[in-house]
């Protein structure tokens, strides 16, 4: 796996601070003076324990993805309010390549039975394209383990709730792993919002799952009906 911060919103805090005190300030946006970065972050950190989130969404980040595997990718593009822009399968003659789970790898025999199916799938994709079968239809042999390539884009708004999510102990290896690369990215251009990408249950309090990993307790246990 493989990623990168191919771009984001130039000045991301003096971004957010000039949203968030547009919002509270008699001045317009082009007259909010400057402010030190321990200002900036003590306002952005106020405001987001406040529930006033849309100001995360004047900043953007956009990751360039490789080496993920489409069992990765058909979870990440049910995040709606991001843009993305995936290899295509139709277009794109696939070369022989798999993403293994680290479940299987452990397991020798379970590593060979593995390989037996993707030996199988490749070759009977490969037989395909040499009968004349388009690539876009070839491609339905093709496994979840194939490995894809993929650029998103995403505000910070979206990508704290969907770091929320992924980050979770609990959440399938490899988006939880592909989350991890994007909070490291992130923290290249500033630690301070690269701190706000962690699991929901630590920006709540408690666990609001059915089954906790331990890091918080369950929502029944913190918050008790009357």
């Amino acid at each position: 796996m493989r990623v990168r911060l191919i771009q984001h919103t130039p000045e991301p805090l003096r971004t957010l601070y000039v949203a968030a005190r547009t919002c509270y300030s008699p001045a317009g946006p082009l007259s909010i003076e400057e402010a030190t970065r321990e200002k900036m972050e003590s306002l952005i950190e106020k405001v987001f324990i406040s529930g006033h989130e849309s100001i995360l969404e004047h900043v953007s980040f956009t990751f360039g993805i490789e080496g993920v595997s489409r069992a990765l990718t058909h979870q990440l593009v049910r995040h709606r309010i991001a843009s993305f822009s995936q290899q295509s399968q139709r277009y794109v003659k696939i070369e022989e390549g798999v993403v293994v789970p680290p479940s299987i790898k452990r397991s020798r025999e379970a590593m060979e039975l593995f390989q037996k199916g993707i030996d199988h799938a490749w070759e009977i994709y490969r037989g395909l394209l040499e009968m004349g079968i388009k690539k876009e239809d070839a491609r339905f042999i093709l496994p979840n383990a194939t490995p894809s390539s993929i650029v998103m884009t995403m505000n910070l708004r979206e990508l704290i709730h969907t770091s929320g999510l992924r980050l979770c102990f609990r959440a399938q290896w490899e988006i939880r792993m592909l989350f991890t690369y994007i909070k490291r990215e992130v923290k290249k251009v500033d630690r301070f919002l690269a701190d706000f990408l962690q699991p929901r249950c630590i920006h709540l309090g408690y666990c609001p799952e059915k089954k906790t990993c331990g890091l918080r307790p369950l929502k029944r246990e913190v918050i008790k009906d009357d």
